[in-house]
């Protein structure tokens, strides 16, 4: 006979003391090491498990998320997804390293420790929106700031500083030495690898710097060569077919390096056979004239 409660409903067996602890003992046991160093980044002792792949990051990421971005286009809730970053609730403490535009010291190999020990933070916003961004509620002692560095995001391609979290994340890793970790990251974005390919010479740059100082002036003397090029560039006419600066190629003339002597070149008047008329001499000069102008009023 079955038992039944009160209303009709089968009863269902409870688990016995046994079944409880085992259970309880194989979910400890699925808790990843990362857990408890996230908790101590944030110098708390509760916390969700963690579900990020230690094997590929060997420390602790994490952001506010201010939900002002487009979820389907926000880089780091693509990571907290993938299990790569923790989600942080405001006046939620972070020990690591935090980046921030309220900082006022930069980022720079110093900070390796830091991140090794407790890890990197981020403010996930929409850079449209900074003023309504309560950055005083994010609570942390290790704010930072990046330097200059060019977005490759669908959304800010090509803008200085407007970095997505992905890319913040990645910059700061190159910068201090963990290159392994931010092509890992960048690698789940299509367009993450084009982030190293806009930025490779400065990430190189800013890499061999001990301090934030010396981060600082190379990041000004990039600055002032990239302005002086660009300068150089917008001076240059391409359309003047009469400058003689070697140094600039223009496509206006034809290229006389490397070639050969005409055969007419080697020839004098003298070498002109007695039988060939004056008028023919005079109608060879105009076709070579009108020959030599076709190059420059294209001509095939």
């Amino acid at each position: 006979m079955s038992h039944k409660k009160k209303g009709g409903a089968s009863a269902k067996p409870g688990k016995t003391r046994i079944e409880r602890q085992k259970q309880r003992h194989d979910k400890y046991n699925k808790t990843c090491d990362f857990e408890s160093d996230l908790q101590r980044a944030m110098g708390s002792e509760d916390g969700d498990a963690c579900s990020c792949p230690v094997d590929k990051i060997s420390f602790p990421l994490a952001m506010w998320d201010m939900q002002q971005c487009d979820p389907k286009k926000c880089s780091g809730r693509k990571l907290a997804r993938l299990g790569f970053v923790k989600s942080l609730r405001l006046n939620q403490r972070f020990n690591g390293v935090i980046l921030t535009p309220m900082a006022t010291k930069c980022v720079s190999k110093a900070d390796r420790d830091i991140v090794s020990e407790h890890g990197i933070c981020v403010v996930d916003c929409s850079w449209a929106k900074l003023d309504e961004t309560p950055f005083s509620r994010m609570k942390g002692g290790q704010p930072r700031l990046l330097p200059y560095l060019v977005a490759a995001n669908p959304i800010n391609y090509g803008k200085p500083c407007q970095l997505s979290c992905v890319e913040a994340f990645a910059a700061l890793c190159y910068i201090i030495g963990f290159q392994k970790e931010g092509d890992t990251l960048l690698q789940q974005f299509r367009w993450g690898h084009s982030f190293t390919e806009l930025n490779q010479e400065v990430l190189e740059i800013y890499s061999k710097c001990e301090n934030g100082v010396e981060i600082i002036q190379s990041q000004n003397k990039f600055l002032e060569a990239a302005k002086e090029e660009h300068q150089i560039s917008r001076n240059i006419d391409y359309l003047d077919i009469d400058s003689d600066d070697e140094t600039v190629h223009n496509p206006n003339r034809q290229s006389s390096y490397g070639m050969p002597p005409s055969s007419s070149s080697d020839e004098s008047e003298d070498d002109v056979p007695d039988d060939v008329n004056d008028s023919e001499k005079e109608s060879d000069k105009n076709n070579v004239t009108e020959s030599e102008m076709g190059a420059y009023s294209g001509k095939s």
